[in-house]
């Protein structure tokens, strides 16, 4: 009983990682595509980059380790 239980844990946080990751793609392409198209962009925007795109390769690393499909 116990085993199933975790076996549906693993399925539910995996999910939940995909579902994170997919939100973080959308919101540093996003970022990219207004950092493309400002002429001079801030500092702040810059950095705000940095973040997302360090943030959804922490996750695609952590999904790689976990073996957790995107498809």
């Amino acid at each position: 009983m116990l085993f199933k239980r975790k076996g549906y844990l693993r399925k539910q946080a995996d999910q939940s990682l995909l579902q994170t990751l997919h939100e973080l793609k959308d919101v540093w392409n996003k970022q990219k595509e207004i950092v493309e198209r400002s002429v001079e962009p801030s500092g702040a925007v810059l950095a705000k980059l940095k973040v997302d795109e360090a943030k959804y390769f922490f996750l695609l690393k952590e999904a790689k380790r976990r073996k957790i499909r995107m498809g």
